[in-house]
């Protein structure tokens, strides 16, 4: 290059041809980069073609010559010469840097939507488009190519249909109202070729299968969008969908592997757009009887697709009774597929098609499964049996038997999570106590115990080995000596559960005091080297020797049941397969009804300051918070499901992103067709709306499709409001805006309420999100705010109003006072604007403890012994606004004879 005599165009070419071979060998080149610059202002093909394979990949961003390769760029993309222009595009499409996104990202889509560019260059513009939008998508400006570039799906060249429909597909993903009209070309092109014979696709047939690539990309596209709305394009549709599954049936036309690979790939594209949409059931049957036929096939990639889609369609209303039909098949896949990603795919299959019908006979074929199951996937079994054992558990002894057998087996691999939820069951069940305590006890005298089994055991026996003390053979003595055979054998953690087992045993078998004080008198325990060990023992024998039976008896009194929440084994498993758990959301249908207005301090509101919850926790229970150690976690009784009201901060949801206030104009008419089912339920709302007088929590509105929950909280003047909104369906709602509107009247000098969600977005199948709505009661009010949801279900604009249950008893608190105050403030209320009297027909039977209730819940203190008339009620307090604080004092005189 350093030579006095002037290289020609070959010669360059030639000599850094060679620079990129050395390149190429693993050697550092850093001389010739601008004789490759200079061979892209050639006129020759080969001469530029090389310059731009050279720049492609060794010349980085941040070189010095980046100005020159773009304006050498910019002159051949200008050229109007196609081969040029295509160099240039595969350039900016293999380097794909930031610089490359700023420079050109502009230019390139006026070339793809030209009238006059060739289709060579358009495919060409197409993916180097799609290149920079992947890694820079924020500098590829949305602007009028976007509607023209959708109706490239109608060219007549089936390369630039293909390049164009990866792009479309990439850009509707985030943008999908800009790009919603490709649904009837995608369907218009797919119809055209799925009903084609393979002759007249002849350029773009493979092994007889005509343009399969564009087929999947164009099932593909159609995948980011509800079913079509209008009947003729979802007819069409439908007719695509049905002769793909018609073809499958066919007699192959080759018996090379590329024409099965081929007519497959479409077809698995194709199920999987019928179990998106999930809205036609005669296609969804037929697609898992199409992949029941693969469950046998020969070819190990068919049979784990297979398992693989059944095990969605398994979550869908109208094909779970057809996967359920399957059962024996894929359990014989369990038993002997070679493959072990199959056999994974086989388990978590048998775990979605699970209900009550089949649930004793899949937890018995998994737990057999898994005496033999490959080490990497054992955890994840034992945590899917321990969740079908518990959920679909009718007979609670058999869950009792089927947790043991689990720790039996794979002892190594039940996590704590499992054994602090049988504690849980066991304790919050009266029922199963005295049968865990027998089963445990036998379990125990086998001589290998794992320690997992001897901390249930001890936990158990030291509640309940009361319940089994009258038979001889497991008297106290026999129990304590079993378990403390156990105990040199045992880890630190598992030594002091006994030990707490032991002052236990004190409290429950005074007989036997003697005996267990030697034992925590002994030098192993109070000369322990482990701190904890020696302060338990320490302790345990100081409250063993003087305190009282009373006081023993108070101190180690029998555990109370645990709160109500969701189960920390499903939290694990999603955890650990991440979301998509279908669970059933008819399940939540328990609410309290025990948290009345003033019964617990709230806490601050502040607008600017809300705090956030744990963002594991959700209303179908599927996420809680990590629990320590120390202790077992809280639980349900009988479900997997978190109860949204406990008054656990971990069962409240996520908050949504965004703080920016959600209002809007009272008018809740829309230009758009409302689908007539939410209107049906509105009524139903307002009922249950009454219901919130007396209660903070529980659900305000519900129908097929959607739950909304409240969770309340108020102080003087001031409330927090969380709303769950829960995704009853397995499809997702789009465009989901949930909007609070306060009437002219009620704001902002009345009642101020402010939102940290304005839009959700998407809300997907079986999933749910929360809003917070902060509120300031400036002076007193009559109407509530109405809050409107809107979104698209299946195609259809879905359009709902309920009213928020915000009343002025809310800012009640209550207010003691004597006999004597009361009566002489009721009578320096003489105005007749300060008295209003009422008398009401008795709707429910007149029950002195739920009328109590019911005051409380109102907002009052309930004043007892105020009323010369006993059966009389009398309440007080006081109402907070902003401004002032008015006193409210209540009499309630029921008559029973009269019931009124």
């Amino acid at each position: 290059f350093l030579g006095d005599k002037a290289l020609d165009g070959y010669s360059k070419k030639k000599y850094v041809c060679k620079l990129l071979f050395i390149f190429l060998l693993g050697h550092d080149i850093d001389f010739g980069h601008m004789e490759a610059v200079n061979l892209l202002s050639s006129n020759r093909y080969t001469e530029k073609q090389i310059g731009y394979l050279f720049i492609s990949v060794l010349v980085n961003s941040n070189s010095e010559l980046i100005r020159l390769i773009n304006n050498a760029i910019k002159n051949d993309l200008a050229s109007r010469n196609p081969t040029f222009m295509g160099l240039a595009l595969h350039c900016i499409a293999n380097v794909g840097s930031r610089e490359m996104a700023e420079a050109f990202a502009g230019e390139i889509p006026k070339i793809l939507v030209a009238g006059d560019t060739m289709d060579s260059v358009k495919q060409s513009a197409a993916l180097c488009l799609l290149r920079l939008y992947r890694t820079s998508p924020d500098l590829v400006p949305m602007g009028d190519w976007t509607s023209r570039v959708v109706h490239l799906l109608n060219d007549q060249h089936l390369g630039v249909v293909t390049a164009a429909t990866s792009l479309i597909t990439t850009l509707a993903q985030k943008n999908p109202e800009e790009f919603k009209t490709s649904v009837s070309l995608a369907v218009s092109r797919l119809s055209r070729i799925v009903t084609s014979a393979s002759t007249d696709l002849q350029d773009y047939t493979y092994y007889f299968v005509p343009a399969p690539w564009l087929s999947v990309k164009l099932l593909r596209l159609l995948q980011c969008y509800p079913p079509p709305e209008d009947p003729a394009v979802r007819g069409r549709l439908t007719e695509c969908l049905e002769t793909i599954l018609n073809k499958a049936q066919e007699p192959p036309k080759s018996k090379k592997v590329q024409h099965s690979n081929a007519k497959n790939a479409v077809l698995f594209e194709a199920i999987s757009l019928i179990i998106h949409h999930d809205s036609e059931p005669n296609l969804l049957v037929r697609a898992c009887n199409q992949l029941g036929q693969f469950l046998q096939h020969r070819e190990t990639n068919l049979r784990y697709l297979a398992l693989e889609s059944m095990c969605t369609l398994a979550s869908s209303e109208f094909s779970h009774e057809a996967v359920k039909t399957h059962i024996e098949t894929v359990i014989n896949a369990l038993k002997t597929e070679r493959d072990v990603s199959v056999r994974q795919r086989a388990v978590d299959l048998l775990y979605a098609m699970c209900d009550r019908s089949n649930a004793q006979q899949i937890v018995a074929e998994m737990l057999n499964y898994l005496e033999t199951a490959d080490y990497s996937i054992r955890e994840e079994i034992v945590l899917k049996v321990a969740i079908l054992a518990e959920k679909y558990a009718v007979d609670y002894t058999w869950y009792v038997d089927t947790i043991l057998n689990l720790i039996r087996i794979a002892g190594d691999y039940v996590s704590e999570e499992v054994w602090y939820r049988v504690i849980q069951i066991v304790i919050n069940r009266d029922d199963v106590q005295g049968y865990a305590a027998k089963t445990v006890f036998e379990a125990l005298q086998a001589p290998a115990c794992h320690e997992n089994l001897v901390k249930v055991g001890g936990y158990i026996l030291g509640e309940f080995g009361n319940l089994i003390a009258g038979d001889p053979r497991s008297s106290p003595l026999i129990q304590f000596n079993l378990l403390h055979s156990k105990f040199h054998l045992c880890s630190v953690p598992t030594r002091a559960l006994l030990l707490s087992t032991y002052i236990k045993f004190v409290n429950l078998f005074p007989e036997i005091k003697t005996t267990i004080q030697d034992v925590l008198r002994s030098d192993s325990q109070l000369k322990n080297a482990d701190v904890e060990l020696q302060q338990r023992a320490v302790e345990y024998l100081r409250l063993s020797t003087i305190a009282s039976t009373d006081i023993l008896a108070t101190v180690l009194e029998e555990m109370p049941p645990f709160p109500e929440r969701e189960s920390s084994i499903l939290a694990k498993l999603k955890k650990k397969k991440g979301p998509g758990t279908v669970t059933d959301l008819e399940e939540i249908k328990k609410e309290r009804s025990s948290d009345m207005n003033g019964s617990a301090e709230p806490a601050s509101v502040n607008a600017s300051a809300v705090s956030t919850p744990s963002p594991s926790a959700d209303l179908l229970g599927l996420g809680a918070a990590p629990l320590t150690n120390s202790a077992p976690p809280p639980s349900s009784s009988g479900s997997l499901l978190v109860d949204v009201f406990s008054d656990s901060a971990s069962a409240v949801a996520p908050l949504a992103p965004g703080s920016d206030d959600n209002f809007a104009s009272p008018d809740l008419a829309s230009s758009e067709v409302v689908s007539e089912e939410p209107a049906d339920t509105v009524h139903d709302a307002d009922e249950l709306f009454h219901k919130f007088v007396c209660k903070n929590n529980g659900v305000l509105f519900e129908n097929q499709l959607l739950q909304i929950g409240l969770k309340s909280e108020f102080r003087q003047n001031l409330g927090r409001m969380f709303i769950f909104y829960g995704n009853k369906t397995s499809t997702q709602f789009l465009n989901f805006t949930p909007t609070v509107i306060c009437s002219d009247d009620l704001q902002p000098n009345i009642l101020k309420c402010s939102t940290n969600c304005l839009f959700f977005g998407v809300l997907d199948g079986g999933a749910q999100v929360q809003q917070v709505v902060n509120i300031e009661c400036v002076s007193d009010f009559m109407e509530a705010p109405i809050l409107n949801i809107q979104f698209r279900y299946g195609g259809t604009f879905q359009n709902l109003s309920v009213k928020l249950p915000i009343t002025l008893n809310k800012f009640f608190q209550p207010t003691e006072m004597s006999s004597q105050d009361f009566f002489q403030r009721w009578k320096q209320l003489s105005n007749p604007k300060q008295e209003v009297q009422n008398i009401f027909k008795a709707k429910h039977p007149m029950d002195a403890e739920i009328t109590k209730a019911k005051i409380i819940g109102f907002g009052s203190a309930l004043l007892e012994e105020v009323d010369p008339n006993p059966a009389n009620f009398v309440g007080a307090g006081i109402i907070h606004t902003k401004t002032t604080q008015i006193g409210c004092l209540l009499r309630l005189e029921p008559n029973l004879q009269a019931q009124v």
